[in-house]
């Protein structure tokens, strides 16, 4: 025969049990939370440039040397009012291949380009879908909350399916 516990030891557990349940949902979000703003922030150096395009100079790179993480070439401007540049650089993906030609945006203030378009978008984004993926690993195992996780990872393997085939 177990002997019973009394009546306040067991809502004194109750409630330590809830407090406990409660402090690591609030940690795993808060975890969770900081992952996706880490994202979102690696992604928008990128991505601010490729969305807002408006008053950047858009045009053309034809890559003619690779050296390192970086790759170059001369520069056509799409519109009248830009300028054509006989070097800028762009950063070495395993998108980016000497000889070929890619639709950029000149970085305000410098010599650097990034990729322009639907494929641009997404390879700005990458950072955030790997941060999605993470996220949800965080979501599922310390919040419990199964359904959000798997939105997540389906959010985030979306985005870098994506982005993998546009490029």
């Amino acid at each position: 025969m177990i002997p019973a516990m009394p009546a306040s030891a067991t809502t004194a557990r109750q409630a330590s049990v809830t407090a406990l349940r409660f402090g690591r949902v609030a940690a795993m979000g808060a975890i969770a939370a900081l992952i996706l703003f880490a994202g979102v922030w690696g992604s928008w150096g990128t991505a601010q440039h490729v969305m807002l395009t408006k008053g950047r100079e858009r045009g053309t790179i034809r890559v003619a040397d690779c050296a390192g993480d970086a790759c170059s070439g001369p520069f056509t401007p799409a519109a009248a009012g830009g300028r054509a540049r006989a070097r800028v650089e762009i950063a070495r993906t395993v998108a980016v291949r000497k000889g070929l030609t890619y639709d950029v945006v000149v970085k305000p203030g410098s010599a650097d380009v990034v990729r322009s378009g639907p494929a641009g978008v997404l390879y700005a984004w990458v950072p955030f879908g790997g941060a999605l993926l993470l996220a949800s690993v965080v979501v599922a195992g310390g919040m419990r909350l199964t359904r959000v996780a798997w939105a997540l990872a389906g959010t985030g393997a979306a985005l870098l399916t994506a982005a993998f085939v546009m490029l």
